[in-house]
């Protein structure tokens, strides 16, 4: 290995928010992580679902309709020019 090209690893702790700790080596240290293989639902086998009918009801209600509504044709005099 070629001197001084290399990062600096350090001892680290990894921690997720479900309570799970890990030790490794890293270039930075103790970091924090959201999921991890002992709390995701891949790797759990758990099945959980997206609140997608919540998400577009929200989306109706903000934006209205998705169907295009035509105008009725505007009726009235021509201009005499």
């Amino acid at each position: 290995m070629k001197p001084d090209i290399h990062p600096t690893t350090h001892e680290t702790t990894i921690s997720c928010t479900c309570g799970t700790v890990y030790q490794t080596r890293s270039t930075k240290q103790n970091i924090k992580i959201g999921i991890c293989a002992a709390c995701h639902p891949f790797f759990t086998g758990e099945t959980r679902f997206i609140d997608t009918a919540g998400r577009i009801d929200k989306f109706s209600q903000r934006y209205g309709s998705m169907n295009a509504r035509r105008a009725a044709p505007k009726l009235g005099k021509a201009s005499a020019s």
